[in-house]
């Protein structure tokens, strides 16, 4: 299973994908907790990114493929991927998609959690009072908003062109969602095949 999770953030990405993970036996790999762990670290990377993850902004294309790779290779080794975060633009989806044909992982399906943006404010402040995270404050949750819309809302049509764009309406509460992401990729579950 080769999966990609795009949505906007707070958009159920990362609660969906761990599940998702555990129920299918293969990775999640978020590439926000990757540069995150990467800055709590205090590697050098860590500090070259810190900044823009405080802010809100993408990390350069070149870094996070470089943070990606080797935790996606081992993933396709051991049956799979469900990525979370990446690619965040159409350049990174094509950087994505030419490595992955080269290494035999292009993504099945391209997973688009759908969320209104006041929704996505309103899980990012509850977000950042439950967990305290500094990227979920409402100006730089705002931003972020922004950037996605900008940025990663192209890659909708992208997928879609493509051929492998599920979209989901993740505005629902977490068990709808649940059962229509699962409804949605049982194709593509070799354990059922």
């Amino acid at each position: 299973m080769r999966v990609l999770l795009i949505g906007p953030p707070a958009s159920g990405k990362g609660t969906q994908g761990r599940r998702l993970a555990a129920d299918f036996g293969v990775a999640y790999l978020s590439s926000g907790e990757l540069l995150r762990a990467e800055v709590a670290a205090g590697t050098p990377l860590g500090q070259q990114v810190a900044d823009d993850l405080a802010c809100g902004d993408l990390v350069p294309d070149e870094v996070i493929l470089d943070v990606l790779r080797p935790p996606l290779e081992t993933a396709l080794r051991s049956g799979g991927y469900l990525l979370d975060g990446f690619p965040r633009t159409v350049a990174q989806a094509r950087a994505l998609d030419e490595w992955a044909s080269a290494v035999g992982g292009q993504p099945e399906a391209a997973v688009w959690f759908d969320v209104a943006d006041d929704e996505l404010l309103r899980r990012s402040r509850s977000r950042a009072s439950i967990e305290g995270r500094a990227d979920d404050v409402s100006a730089v949750a705002r931003h972020r908003i922004d950037v996605y819309n900008a940025a990663t809302a192209p890659l909708i049509d992208y997928y879609r062109q493509a051929g492998i764009l599920i979209h989901i309406d993740a505005a629902r509460p977490i068990d709808e969602v649940a059962a229509a992401v699962d409804a949605a990729l049982a194709p593509f579950d070799v354990r059922a095949q």
